[in-house]
């Protein structure tokens, strides 16, 4: 059986720059949805599903699905995002 894994969304260094964040609108049926594609502090690919909650004055980031990418999605990121 597989270890599972959890992310710790309170803490904002899961990614380094460069970070693509692109619209999901495959997936978005009544609200935007965005996907966040980038590596870790670590070097690890991290995919991570999100959408905005306004609460105040302030958007806040509601995570739907987040997850590290397999190799052959590192592949084509890396592939469709030279400059990143």
């Amino acid at each position: 059986m597989r270890e599972a894994r959890t992310f710790d969304f309170r803490h904002r260094s899961h990614f380094t720059r460069p970070l693509a964040i692109l619209p999901d609108a495959d997936h978005a049926q009544r609200e935007r949805r965005f996907r966040a594609i980038g590596r870790t502090d670590t070097g690890r690919g991290l995919f991570i599903v999100f959408t905005g909650r306004r609460k105040g004055d302030e958007v806040l980031m509601r995570p739907i699905s987040a997850r590290y990418m397999h190799k052959k999605e590192i592949d084509a990121y890396e592939k469709e995002n030279p400059d990143l």
